[in-house]
């Protein structure tokens, strides 16, 4: 009798051994408990989706919601909403992939799909990059201008040169993660506290969250779709969540504290621009010709004081989104041609600093930027966002690489649901540009 107790009792941690919970089992969901009860731990995973975040956020998003609300008042405020929502799906789903697959996101695609994939991704990404890139240029420079005087196109060219130095850093993730985390922070109280200025109608807002299309208004839907479901940027998740060594252990967390505040803080920006430029221009109907007057849309409510606030938020969104456009795309397309899936690589180093001599370049031939001309680039990024948007799909319902992670049946419908968006929307523009 006492033998057959002894060979029962053979464990010597509490509430394991046989008929219980495993030893290995156990000592997981204690250290997963311990992570989570960490408020600091927590915050300390902040970071990929703010990337992606300040990227979507640029002059393209504000020039679009400038227009939106200029011209259409509040009526178009549903397209943040769904694009968000939507762009929380796709963003999840490739944080998955970043923390199940043993290498990048495009060389996964390599492997599982083929290596002509792959190197369509990364080249796709790299031409939305380019087109990112001029908006970028010019509304870094006009920001600085808007809030120090001087020749735009100066501040273009410092600013450029700036980012080029930030990139030469060694660990340059890390680097380029804090300065954009800080730059979202600075958006945001911008831009929240031009919403308060401009007293908008907060009622007729709210009805704006009712789909609506007004007539003339598909290409600039296109475009704030373009923007908000930002394919691309939820495509480069993968990389930060990579670069920053995230865990299985990790996922709910990243999820609470980055995910889905990365993602839905630029879609609130969004909105507020939209309603700003509603409460401000939208009685009229006038709308902004240059980027230069998006600031003047402050001046009857503030004066001095309102164009330096909405200064300060642009040049933010301009800035940061440089920075992060000049690394994704660098990086993603030198792993699309296997130089390397890392943003430290040289190659990424080299191809980011093309990205940023374009945009430079295009800013001294042309020296201004119509906002026409940035509403059309914006929408044409949708004709690539529909192929990077079913590779994430198929990619994150690959169970030999997913596992437990692989998509449920609501990933795949929302992801499904985004997939015909875009798509739709790229027939629309089509027929749109046509004639």
């Amino acid at each position: 009798m006492s033998e057959h107790t002894t060979t029962r009792h053979t464990s010597t941690t509490p509430g394991t051994g046989y008929g219980r919970v495993s030893t290995e089992t156990m000592k997981n969901i204690v250290e997963s408990h311990r992570r989570r009860q960490t408020f600091w731990q927590r915050l300390a995973l902040i970071g990929p989706a703010f990337v992606v975040g300040a990227w979507q956020f640029g002059p393209g998003n504000l020039t679009t919601a400038v227009q939106a609300g200029s011209g259409y008042q509040y009526t178009l405020i549903w397209v943040i909403a769904v694009s968000t929502v939507l762009m929380i799906f796709l963003a999840d789903m490739s944080v998955r992939l970043g923390i199940k697959s043993p290498v990048s996101l495009i060389s996964s695609i390599k492997d599982h799909l083929g290596g002509w994939v792959g190197v369509l991704a990364g080249i796709g990404v790299f031409l939305i990059t380019l087109c990112f890139s001029v908006g970028n240029a010019v509304g870094s420079g006009l920001g600085l201008s808007m809030l120090l005087g001087g020749n735009p196109v100066m501040w273009t060219a410092i600013c450029t040169i700036f980012v080029a130095g930030i990139l030469l850093f060694r660990n340059v993730y890390r680097v380029i993660e804090k300065i954009l985390v800080a730059a979202v922070v600075v958006m945001a109280i911008a831009f929240i506290a031009s919403a308060f200025i401009s007293n908008p109608e907060w009622a007729a807002a709210a009805r704006g969250l009712v789909p609506t299309v007004p007539d003339g208004a598909w290409l600039l839907i296109v475009a704030l779709v373009g923007t908000n479901f930002s394919v691309n940027a939820a495509f480069y998740t993968s990389y930060g969540t990579k670069e920053r060594k995230r865990t299985e252990a990790d996922y709910r967390d990243v999820t609470v504290v980055d995910t889905i505040p990365g993602i839905v803080a630029p879609g609130i920006m969004t909105a507020l621009v939209i309603v700003v430029a509603a409460a401000v221009l939208g009685q009229t109907g006038e709308a902004a010709p240059t980027i230069l007057a998006l600031a003047s849309i402050f001046e009857p409510l503030a004066g001095p004081v309102g164009s330096a606030i909405f200064g300060i938020g642009f040049f933010a969104a301009a800035f940061s989104s440089m920075i992060a456009n000049a690394t994704a795309g660098g990086t993603m397309l030198s792993d699309g041609l296997g130089r390397g899936a890392s943003s430290g690589s040289t190659t990424a180093k080299i191809i980011s600093g093309v990205i940023l001599g374009f945009g430079l370049t295009v800013t001294l031939i042309f020296q201004t930027s119509p906002v026409q001309l940035i509403v059309i680039a914006q929408a044409l990024t949708v004709f690539i966002a529909p192929i990077l948007a079913l590779l994430i799909v198929v990619m994150a319902n690959r169970g030999t690489l997913m596992a437990e992670l692989k998509n449920k049946w609501w990933h795949n419908l929302f992801g499904l649901v985004g997939l015909a968006a875009v798509l739709t929307l790229s027939v629309r523009l089509l027929i749109t540009l046509l004639p």
